[in-house]
């Protein structure tokens, strides 16, 4: 394996620990309840905070009982239908006994009873504002599942038979599918369903089934990202993938569109933008990927009976500079016969560039000084190693070497050094060098303009007196070079050596240079266009270009110069 993989294998390994921000995007629902018992339920997690606050503008609201999914066991009392206290079943608040409350918290992918106050005729408009989690249902072994699904936003709910058509042991005719419609609990409330081919299926409610089925069915199409909580990128992130899997026989016509997220509440993190996602398409010619900025609704048509496996990018590029800035939104997926509507989370984080970089330079230009020149385009690049830190406060050192492990000072924590006796005597064995030989030994330049950001250039001199024993001309045991007379007395520059300086311009592009990679560009992977201007070595400077390519290695923006 070359050193270049190994060492792209360690930076990988180094930025696994490095922690990520899962936030919240944000949908309102409003439900509408009636006195007595309701069916509800949540597609998302509600703010943290204590329920008799998040109700408090609704005083109606008496109760709140969830339905926990136990596959294993059934142990009501009388009637799954009916809330039991002291159940595993169910979890309970109180409005007139919170002391009691064995709820806590309202989170996503659950169903809720809801009890009001007065009569069936009262009516109630209670919006919602949830933390969205993609689709996922438990149906029990036996006995009977409190479930809701993501059909169809709006008016025009799909019909029972349409949705559970690929999944149809739920509406089988030995099931027994029930719904709750306001009033006292008894003959009419809960009311069981016997057409499913004319009820449409509410997703704002949550319906009992009493089927002896076993399976995670949500969706007639099988949706499944990675991570499972959705399309979160953190900091550093820069792909997440998608699997759709079609359950039916027919061919399934989706349509992928971004949406923005609901403004965040009270107490939560505020919402800078709409993340920029990227669909990644593989060009089977090149083997590289391409990144489409999604801005708008695009199809996609999966098969009869098919998957396929989506890949998403996010352009950090268009989210500023803003460190921890916080970027959520939607990616919403609907079926063109209208059986379904899901949002997926996204999210984002606008992460600081400190922390060790490491890369190489592809010199593929030198301006030649001889007359009648063909010109500058080299038959090969030559590759230069670069090793860079930028500290929490924005200052960039080019480094020749530098060391990664427990650092020698207190409380010998994992840190990074440039000389071996920083490091914790006993811990040098485990400790990782990284070196470039393109640079003086023991070179830290961290004078010079610009700065490690996208659009911006930065530039380092590295000085190479006369006498340094990496200087071109010098050579230790050669008469004519090794900055000496005959009788033995030291010259100065200029005789027998000169002074050389290489300055190295990194203008840092918002966009990857062409051959290079898009993946993880302007967080975990920067570069752009390389000029360095060499004086001293001729009598006219010499300029050499190409481009540069760095990834990080590390997060940590301290380092010990030693």
């Amino acid at each position: 394996m070359k050193l270049r993989s190994l060492l792209l294998l360690a930076a990988g390994a180094l930025l696994a620990f490095a922690p990520s921000v899962l936030r919240a995007q944000w949908q309102s629902t409003t439900y509408t309840l009636r006195g007595g018992w309701n069916s509800i339920f949540l597609h998302g997690d509600l703010p943290q905070g204590d329920i008799a606050t998040l109700f408090a503008d609704h005083p109606g609201v008496l109760e709140i009982w969830r339905w926990n999914p136990n596959p294993t066991a059934t142990q009501f009392e009388e009637s799954p239908l009916i809330p039991s206290a002291g159940t595993p079943e169910w979890s309970r608040w109180q409005r007139s006994s919170p002391e009691s409350a064995t709820l806590f918290q309202l989170t996503g992918q659950a169903g809720y009873l809801v009890r009001c106050a007065g009569p069936s005729t009262t009516t109630y408009s209670i919006p919602l504002v949830q933390k969205l989690r993609p689709p996922a249902n438990t149906w029990v072994r036996s006995g009977a599942s409190f479930l809701g699904f993501p059909s169809r936003l709006g008016a025009g709910y799909p019909l029972f038979s349409n949705y559970f058509s690929t999944f149809p042991a739920a509406i089988a005719a030995n099931t027994r599918i029930y719904k709750y419609v306001g009033g006292e609990l008894g003959p009419g409330n809960p009311l069981q369903i016997f057409s499913p081919s004319l009820e449409r299926l509410d997703r704002n409610q949550a319906y009992w089934f009493e089927a002896q089925v076993v399976g995670d069915f949500d969706a007639p199409v099988e949706i499944v990202s990675s991570p499972t909580a959705g399309l979160h990128f953190g900091r550093t992130g820069s792909v997440v993938t998608l699997r759709l899997r079609n359950r039916s026989s027919a061919t399934v016509n989706l349509t992928l569109a971004p949406a923005a997220s609901a403004a965040a509440p009270v107490g939560q993190p505020s919402i800078t933008g709409v993340v920029p996602l990227t669909r990644r398409t593989l060009d089977v010619g090149t083997v590289s990927w391409t990144e489409t900025p999604i801005t708008g609704p695009y199809t996609q048509t999966l098969g009869p009976l098919s998957s396929v496996e989506l890949s998403f990018g996010v352009d950090r590029s268009t989210m500023g500079a803003t460190q921890d800035a916080f970027y959520a939104s939607f990616l919403r997926i609907t079926d063109a016969a209208n059986l379904f509507d899901v949002s997926l989370p996204a999210s984002a984080s606008v992460a600081s560039l400190a922390g060790l970089w490491l890369g190489d330079i592809d010199v593929s230009q030198v301006r030649s000084t001889a007359p009648g020149s063909p010109g500058a385009t080299t038959p090969r690049s030559y590759p230069l190693r670069v090793i860079l830190h930028v500290d929490d406060s924005g200052v960039a050192r080019l480094l020749s070497q530098v060391f990664i492990g427990k650092l020698a000072s207190e409380p010998h924590a994992l840190g990074l050094c440039t000389r071996e006796s920083g490091l914790k005597s006993d811990e040098k064995a485990s400790a990782t060098r990284l070196l470039s030989v393109t640079l003086p030994l023991d070179t830290e330049i961290s004078t010079g303009t610009g700065s490690v950001a996208l659009g911006q250039t930065l530039v380092r001199t590295v000085n190479i007196p006369y006498n340094d024993r990496t200087n071109p001309f010098v050579h230790t045991y050669h008469p004519d070079h090794d900055n000496k007379d005959a009788r033995g007395v030291p010259l100065g520059a200029g005789v027998e050596s000169y002074n050389v300086t290489r300055e190295c311009r990194f203008q840092f592009t918002t966009t990857p240079p062409a051959g290079t990679g898009a993946t993880g560009w302007g967080t975990t992977v920067l570069g752009g266009n390389y000029t360095e201007i060499l004086t001293g070595l001729h009598k006219q400077p010499l300029t050499v270009n190409g481009t540069f390519e760095l990834r990080r290695v590390s997060e940590i923006g301290s380092i010990t110069l030693n």
